[in-house]
């Protein structure tokens, strides 16, 4: 999205998993900045930006290789501050005149501490508390610097990179080995905080900024078509809706897909909200049957999202009919879901499961994607959704995940399991909210679990389905921890929903954190 009204930063995609959060860091400081890989960035693409300044993103190559990625020729000779990191250091190092080896024992993977050198640099303001501290980053680099370039001086060291800081102050070029965009660098917003100071960055791009980016964006592409927009209820899809409407009013018509793996009372909420108090048009598809009907006996959770997202499409594609002449279709799509499924802007990423709403639509359908969440975080989708107006208690809610109660039903999806599990989900939500704790959560849910087990009840013998409980703590979903509850809420918990939901007679609580599990079950 760009507009000249605001300085910006570009920074340069070269397939690092993390690249989207250098930009998140940089959001947080109201700086404008877009990322594009490196394939499609040249000296006529640079000039055309004009950035104000430039970052180099890590990335998974050896810069030692043929046909590694590079940036561009001019990029050293434009006049603009840049900040290398990881593969961006060894990449500038390379291309100026330093060198880059691999092995010799100077990999680095996780944790590591750099002390600061004599020298001051004011990159590095206010980082190290006093000269003589060390500060926690997070190394991920096979190859190293083993030689600098003319004109940069060494700034902080580790124990395996002797040149894990490095700068050339008289051409404002600075180089890091380690990732400060990530947590386990508690101190790395310090140094993107100085690095667009020491660019001349104002600060001035906000979520109303985005608001507007995203209007003027969304008006362009659509022009006068109509647009129908995939509703789940969810925060992300109900954030673009709203956003869209604000764009294009009344070309816009929301498609509410009621497939029958919704939280209990959820249709009704939804349909109330956008219709009685937003009023937009809107279809409540009651497809129950025809989902249900395709999903009945099946177990494999590839094949589930598959269904989901063929009969999502066939759906849309009956309602766009209806609507007559639309030709896009909005979705609430966001960067973490493209990141797990495919490569974000065209870099070389790796593919982690399929999601039911990413990667575009059959050619028969005849609509293209308006996606305009699709760089944002849910905590920034949460944002926006505050600039426009949605309510709290709304915007508030936990995320909900497109094919529903049905990755939250591992093995065979019955009509029995679903509402068991839909009543369960309801106990141990109303649980969480009654002790204060929902806010504190990223996300809760139930999952039933595809055994039985033996249990006793009064005088008599039990035999019901044993579900799991699961509730995470995290920032944007990328990676998450499960939240400690106490044994005291667990038990009360269990106990609710064993005396409350009949057909489960065990409960358990997940502790597995993201990486290596997922946040839903499937």
């Amino acid at each position: 999205m760009k507009n000249a009204s605001h300085d910006r930063l570009l920074i340069i995609d070269f397939g690092s998993q993390v690249t989207q959060l250098i930009a998140r860091r940089l959001r947080e400081l109201n700086v404008y900045c877009e990322i594009h890989p490196y394939q499609n960035v040249d000296d006529a693409f640079l000039a055309s930006f004009a950035p104000k300044a430039v970052i180099l993103s890590g990335g998974p190559a050896s810069v030692i290789d043929d046909g590694s990625p590079r940036p561009p020729v001019g990029l050293f000779e434009f006049g603009v501050p840049v900040l290398g990191i990881c593969y961006g250091q060894q990449v500038m190092m390379h291309i100026l005149g330093g060198k880059v080896e691999s092995g010799h024992g100077t990999a680095e993977f996780g944790r590591a501490y750099v002390t600061p050198s004599e020298r001051s640099l004011p990159l590095l303001e206010g980082w190290f508390a006093t000269d003589n501290d060390k500060e926690q980053v997070w190394m991920s680099h096979g190859d190293h610097v083993s030689a600098i370039a003319p004109g940069f001086e060494v700034f902080g060291t580790s124990p395996n990179a002797p040149f894990a800081i490095t700068a050339d102050v008289s051409r404002n070029f600075y180089a890091v080995q380690f990732h400060p965009e990530v947590h386990h660098t508690p101190n790395g917003a310090k140094l993107y905080e100085n690095f667009i100071r020491l660019a001349g960055f104002t600060g001035d791009w906000t979520m109303g900024a985005y608001r507007e980016e995203a209007i003027r964006k969304i008006r362009e592409t659509v022009g006068d078509a109509k647009v129908i927009c995939g509703l789940s209820g969810g925060v992300d899809s109900s954030v673009a809706a709203v956003l869209i409407h604000e764009a294009i009013g009344d070309q816009l018509t929301c498609v509410f897909v009621d497939h029958g793996l919704l939280r209990q009372g959820e249709a009704e909420e939804v349909v109330r909200m956008f219709r009685d108090e937003y009023h937009m048009p809107l279809i409540h598809a009651e497809e129950q049957e025809l989902f249900l009907g395709e999903l009945d006996g099946q177990s494999d959770p590839e094949t589930k999202r598959k269904i989901i997202g063929r009969l999502f499409i066939d759906v849309f594609q009956k309602h766009a009919a209806a609507v007559g002449g639309a030709k896009f279709l909005a979705q609430g799509t966001l960067y973490p879901d493209v990141i797990e499924s495919v490569s974000f802007s065209g870099g070389p990423s790796v593919t982690i499961k399929s999601h039911h709403n990413v990667g575009g639509l059959p050619e028969k359908m005849g609509l293209s994607l308006v996606e305009p969440l699709r760089e944002l975080f849910k905590d920034e989708v949460r944002a926006l959704g505050r600039e426009l107006g949605l309510p709290t208690s709304f915007i508030a809610r936990h995320p909900f995940p497109g094919p529903g109660l049905a990755i939250r039903c591992p093995g065979e999806i019955t009509r029995p399991k679903l509402e068991i599990l839909r009543k369960a989900d309801a106990v141990y939500i109303d649980q969480i909210r009654k002790h204060g704790l929902y806010d504190d959560i990223w996300q809760a849910f139930v999952a039933i679990l595809p055994v039985r087990t033996v249990g006793v009840m009064g005088d008599g013998r039990t035999y019901d389905f044993a579900c799991a409980l699961r509730a995470v703590t995290s920032v944007d979903g990328m990676t998450a921890d499960y939240y400690p509850f106490s044994h005291e809420f667990l038990g009360e918990t269990a106990t609710r929903i064993i005396n409350e939901v009949e057909g489960i007679n065990r409960v358990t609580y997940d502790i597995t954190s993201k990486p290596p599990g997922t946040i839903e079950w499937e």
